[in-house]
């Protein structure tokens, strides 16, 4: 049950962080409207279609991205004024143990980390979907970079297509293969000139089309000619079509399969994929470890005060985040697994955390 105690520090660590999140969320918003307000009126885009499909899911993703810190500064806001208030050196005074004190942190901490752990995995990736369906629509234009030409790319286990050039803005391919392959054997090819995307159930138009078909040594041909001939592939314009940021509107529990099908195409490396998978659930925990680390900092009173404690976790939060990356780096880069490359941050720094509560005030 919570006691007196539990209540009053969670409510303490719940009303700042939810202030800090309203406080940098509006200054994000402003930041990020003066630097496109002139594409939105270019665009002649009205406040209710940016604010509906823009902002309210361009504060889910930058609060998504930054509860870890806001947590940080959360509790080393309301935990130094406590300790600057003598409010801590009475508690301990009063025989609770610093693992006691510590305690409704964790319960808070876990709190934010179980809801940042769901909007991970299944809110912000289709916020994500909005904001960058609008802002590739309207802001930044030409920022996939897709395959369009020389494309080799597997649509199932047994079949693969080639495609020398392909247009973005009308769906539409020239000198097009497939291949069919069976006990690693070529058993048929078609080839086409053209092939158009019909806008329906995955259908392509085939226009000058050629299918070789093989038995053996004996191989037999079927041209096309001007006919044209509608085929149904595993395969939409969206797969001619990938933006760096592809992977944060992919729900989770896509994102896996959306991993095995682009290892099965062997279409590129799929590192990128698999460590924005492990980093949303990674960031949780980061989430609970950043609480201990700041309750660690702000719990002893010293000259300086809030200043000087927000002042080392700003130190420390900076510290983390090169650390991350520079992981991230090498797991991109092939040198460590995806895994490692996301959760080494959170293993440094749980030491780190660690540490720092026994090193704490008693």
């Amino acid at each position: 049950m919570l006691k007196i105690l539990d209540r009053y520090i969670i409510k303490k660590f719940l009303s700042t962080f939810f202030f800090v999140v309203l406080i940098f969320s509006m200054i994000a918003v402003i930041i990020d409207f003066s630097q496109n307000v002139e594409e939105f009126i270019d665009e002649h885009l009205g406040p209710w279609i940016v604010s509906k499909d823009y902002y309210f899911n361009f504060i889910v993703f930058i609060n998504g991205l930054l509860w870890p810190l806001f947590a940080m500064i959360a509790v080393i806001f309301f935990t130094s004024r406590m300790a600057y208030n003598s409010e801590i050196i009475s508690i301990l005074n009063a025989g609770v143990s610093f693992r006691r004190f510590i305690r409704p942190y964790l319960i808070g901490g876990g709190m934010l980390a179980l809801l940042h752990l769901f909007l991970n995995h299944y809110v912000i990736p289709v916020a994500n979907k909005t904001r960058l369906d609008f802002f590739h629509a309207y802001i930044m234009k030409e920022s996939d970079h897709g395959n369009t030409r020389d494309v080799h790319m597997f649509v199932d286990p047994h079949t693969k297509i080639y495609v020398r050039d392909y247009f973005k803005r009308d769906s539409f391919a020239r000198n097009f293969r497939l291949e069919r392959i069976d006990s690693n054997r070529l058993t048929s090819y078609l080839k086409a000139d053209e092939a158009r995307w019909k806008g329906d159930k995955r259908i392509w138009q085939l226009s000058n089309y050629e299918i070789h078909t093989f038995n053996g040594m004996k191989e037999s041909i079927v041209v096309g000619g001007k006919e044209k001939l509608d085929t149904t592939l595993l395969l939409t314009p969206e797969d001619f079509v990938r933006y760096d940021d592809t992977r944060e509107k992919i729900p989770s529990n896509r994102l896996r399969q959306f991993i095995a099908e682009e290892q099965l195409r062997g279409v590129g490396n799929t590192k990128g994929y698999e460590i924005e998978l492990y980093r949303r659930t990674a960031d949780p925990v980061t989430l609970l470890i950043v609480t201990l680390i700041g309750v660690a900092i702000a719990s002893r009173k010293i000259r300086g005060g809030m200043g000087l404690h927000l002042a080392m976790g700003i130190v420390l939060g900076a510290v983390f985040v090169f650390v991350a990356k520079f992981s991230i780096t090498f797991a991109t880069n092939e040198a460590l697994p995806a895994w490692l490359g996301v959760w080494l941050p959170n293993i440094f720094f749980g030491g780190v955390a660690l540490w720092l509560i026994g090193k704490a005030q008693r």
